[in-house]
């Protein structure tokens, strides 16, 4: 842990970044080879790699903009291919990769564009989705290795906000407005960076209320959880939030559930975490001098409700449904999307959900898509007891919300589907 926070100095310098980027990749490659994935090695570096994405983009580790996606898709791989006990695949996903494939052949990609890196950008996230479906779907993990996957990927979080606190100014110093705020973000997208650190607030949290301490201290836990959170506050991004106090929310309601002692349970996981969200919420309103509540209420500094709370996020939905019904059975082809915008408003802009993209580009078969990445988990969801169904709500929540305020922008999403495929156990598997 201390690592970490002193590594967010170092990850500054580019040459570093790398570094230890390809030094994760490479010694991954390399324990998961040697170890046949016994421990499963694929997946802890895959789940710190997750962690890192935003990380490594915003400090130049990233030797490719998707190199997160493809080492993941390889990682898993990999486990799959040298474990020694051969795991079930379900047929359904090996499907699903066949239907994204079939999207490529209506590709429309303008010149000088260039196609391959258009169908790279769109499919990468996607296929990852159906590789780590095919990789936990159905697999036995035990609470404590489930607790360690989700450390991994909290690690680089700990990182990332030591960052943030390093190098980017004092919010005190700071004239807030109303949009997302890239200076608090360190430069970078504040959606992303948003995404990552609630993450990293869901994963502290469900170490606290798994009676687990993440750090070894229960107060640095909650210092580090209070950290986190204001962190996320300060990019004045709000689909990072919202995704994860849903997925939260969803997280106590079932574990509630699971409770003999509900009243205990009522006291002391709901009550604190309430307090806390509060406290550091009146805090950050403070110092951005009422902004924040503007910017997350989507009200005026006068308190009138905004009519757009969207971004335009709407318009771009609404602009693939347009492109769906022009073209229903098909779609528009892999990567088609963005240009079909420029044709019909004059501007080129990414799509901001995964689902819309899907019916736009891919038509009937981008429908059955959705349909197969909704029903699979749903019905492996409700046979579980509600101690899983907390694990197994929460994680596909963070999928869904995830794709739906930020495409396949990174691969933390499609990890987390993965997880709502699996048999949660008492014991070790």
């Amino acid at each position: 842990m201390g690592i970490h926070l002193g590594m967010g100095i170092l990850i500054g310098n580019e040459l570093f970044s790398k570094v230890l980027a390809l030094g994760i990749v490479f010694f991954g490659a390399v324990f998961i080879y040697t170890r046949k994935n016994e421990g499963q090695e694929a997946v802890l570096f895959s789940a710190y790699l997750v962690g890192s994405e935003v990380l490594f983009r915003m400090t130049g580790g990233a030797v490719l903009h998707e190199m997160t996606k493809y080492v993941v898709i390889v990682f898993l791989t990999m486990g799959l291919l040298l474990e020694p006990k051969k795991h079930h695949i379900n047929p359904v996903y090996i499907l699903y990769i066949l239907f994204l494939l079939l999207g490529i052949t209506f590709s429309d990609v303008p010149y000088p564009e260039s196609i391959r890196k258009a169908i790279a950008f769109n499919l990468s996230g996607p296929f990852l989705v159906g590789v780590a479906a095919m990789y936990f779907y159905n697999r036995k993990v035990s609470v404590q290795q489930l607790l360690n996957m989700l450390f991994f990927i909290g690690l680089p979080v700990v990182c990332l906000v030591s960052f943030l606190f390093f190098r980017t100014p004092s919010p005190q110093d700071m004239i807030f407005g109303a949009e997302a705020n890239f200076e608090m973000s360190g430069g970078f997208g504040p959606n992303q960076v948003s995404t990552i650190l609630g993450v990293g607030f869901f994963v502290i949290a469900v170490h606290l209320l798994s009676k687990k301490s993440y750090t070894g201290n229960t107060y640095l836990d909650y210092f580090l959880l209070s950290y986190v959170l204001y962190r996320t506050f300060l990019t004045f991004s709000r689909g990072g939030l919202y995704t994860v106090l849903i997925a939260m929310a969803a997280f106590l309601l079932f574990t509630y559930l699971s409770k003999k002692n509900k009243g205990e349970f009522l006291k002391r996981y709901i009550g604190m975490p309430l307090l806390l969200l509060l406290s550091v919420w009146l805090y950050t309103s403070m110092i951005t001098g009422g902004k924040l509540e503007n910017r997350f209420l989507n009200t005026t500094e006068k308190g009138e409700i905004k009519q757009n709370i969207t971004t335009g996020r709407a318009e771009l939905f609404e602009q693939e449904l347009e492109a769906f019904f022009e073209n229903p059975i098909v779609g528009i082809g892999v990567g088609s999307a963005k240009y079909f915008r420029l044709d019909e408003s004059g501007k080129v802009a990414a799509t901001h959900s995964e689902v819309s993209r899907l019916l736009s580009e891919h038509g009937m078969v981008g429908l059955i898509i959705i349909g197969l990445l909704l029903l699979v988990p749903t019905m492996h969801f409700w046979k579980q007891s509600y101690k899983s169904k907390a694990f197994l709500a929460a994680f596909l929540l963070i999928w869904f919300l995830t794709i739906n305020h930020s495409a396949m922008r990174v691969a933390l999403p499609a990890f987390f589907y993965g997880l709502s495929l699996i048999n949660l156990t008492k014991k070790e598997s």
